[in-house]
């Protein structure tokens, strides 16, 4: 589907972002694990985490919908499943279902898109191995042949910050002998920790080391709110597009999540949280964000870039409209998400007009650009390339041509809607 995005209007109102992505599917795998009935609220059904719903169907759990909540009902263990088990495009869904499987008494297959094929699991699989996993892959990419195999725990200094590799090998700790710790260089998100520890997991997490022991999940009711990752881009939006105020409700505030409202601290803009409380161990609260004329280009590195490393295209966008330079460094892992992301951002804004380049590790953003439009650009099948896209259509001189834009049904299918829901 082709989409053409117009500049003609501000944003007004509130919005309920819907369910946190990486939330839900955390959810539905640990529940899973869980002897008896857990109540999961708020799921989120993008197709990401479905793959991750079905998978766990696959393997024998009783999954079923309750009005607004998803009841899992578990004997707390998996069962074979005589195909092979289809990730569709989710990494998270491969890289944690390998991380439980890995221990198993039975065979099974991970399998995926062509998207998902081409995305490193060797970051994975040499970890599982040294805890004595037997993986067969295509030369470290999926499809993963997982074989039966007893774990033993392992001390493992992780060469990236990645909440995937993290919580892959702390699921396969649930199941081994002794106690497995796991470092990395950076605070990844850390959903997987808090969740495991609301669950009743034996896990710790001190001087920048995480600890975990064989473990019993107990079943309990998990509230999901809100995506940060998905709001960034109605955030990004307010703060571009002139007379523009909205309130986005209910969004996630976990500090390993939310490094864009320090970048835009940082470049200068204003926001307020409202409501802020604690859901399930997790900082939430709806955020109060206006148009801000005088944004300045800053650097983004470091630690900060595993709290924002999914929302870094629409900041990249959103530098274009700062004075200054903006530089984004430490980033090197976007060219293993659903596209080569450093590559298609500098790509497609450069299309725009916008003054971006592309480094080894990141971008050079130069501001304050006129986006001209009037062009046609690509999503390269990368949902959040094509939300940033359209962004960028809202203050663009010219209408933008947007193909393929239904790849954001993999994260957030209801995107158009509650954007259209605030212009006026």
């Amino acid at each position: 589907m082709n989409l053409t995005v117009y500049n003609n209007k501000k944003l007004k109102g509130e919005i309920t972002i819907p369910a946190d992505k990486s939330i839900s599917h955390r959810a539905i795998i640990f529940a899973s694990l869980a002897k008896g009935k857990s109540v999961i609220e708020n799921f989120s059904f993008a197709k990401d985490p479905q793959s991750s719903l079905n998978v766990c169907k696959n393997l024998g759990v009783d999954v079923y919908r309750d009005n607004e909540r998803l009841i899992v009902d578990s004997k707390g263990f998996f069962k074979s499943c005589s195909q092979n088990l289809d990730c569709g495009n989710s990494g998270t869904t491969m890289r944690l279902m390998a991380g439980v499987l890995a221990a198993q008494n039975f065979d099974a297959t991970l399998s995926g898109d062509d998207s998902l094929s081409k995305r490193p699991m060797k970051r994975i699989i040499v970890p599982l191995s040294l805890m004595g996993a037997n993986i067969v892959s295509n030369n470290f990419y999926a499809p993963l042949n997982i074989k039966a195999a007893n774990l033993h725990a392992i001390d493992y200094d992780s060469p990236i910050a990645s909440a995937q590799v993290k919580s892959c090998i702390l699921l396969a700790g649930l199941y081994s002998d002794g106690i497995t710790t796991y470092k990395e260089p950076y605070l990844s998100r850390n959903h997987t920790e808090i969740m495991l520890s609301y669950m009743g997991a034996n896990i710790s997490y001190n001087n920048g080391i995480i600890s975990i022991r064989r473990s019993e999940l107990k079943p309990l009711s998990i509230k999901i709110f809100g995506d940060i990752s998905s709001a960034a881009f109605f955030i990004v939006a307010a703060l571009i597009v002139p007379n523009s105020e909205i309130i986005i409700k209910n969004i996630g505030l976990n500090d390993t999540r939310s490094g864009i409202l320090k970048v835009i601290e940082n470049m200068g803009a204003c926001y307020e949280v409202l409501d802020k409380r604690d859901v399930c161990g997790e900082s939430v609260g709806d955020i109060k964000i206006a148009y801000c004329e005088n944004l300045k280009g800053c650097e983004i590195s470091g630690g900060v870039i595993p709290t924002l490393i999914d929302e870094i295209p629409v900041i990249a966008l959103l530098a274009s409209q700062a004075e200054g330079k903006t530089i984004i460094k430490d980033a090197q892992d976007l060219r293993n998400k659903e596209s080569d992301r450093i590559k298609t951002t500098v790509s497609e804004l450069n299309k725009l007009g916008i003054n971006i380049k592309e480094t080894n590790d990141g971008m050079v953003i130069e501001g304050k650009t006129i986006i001209s439009g009037g062009v046609e650009v690509e999503t390269y099948k990368d949902h959040r390339l094509a939300m940033t896209l359209y962004v960028a259509g809202l203050i663009a001189k010219k209408e933008i041509m947007i193909r393929d834009f239904e790849w954001v049904n993999i994260s957030f299918p209801e995107f158009e809607k509650l954007m259209l829901s605030l212009l006026q």
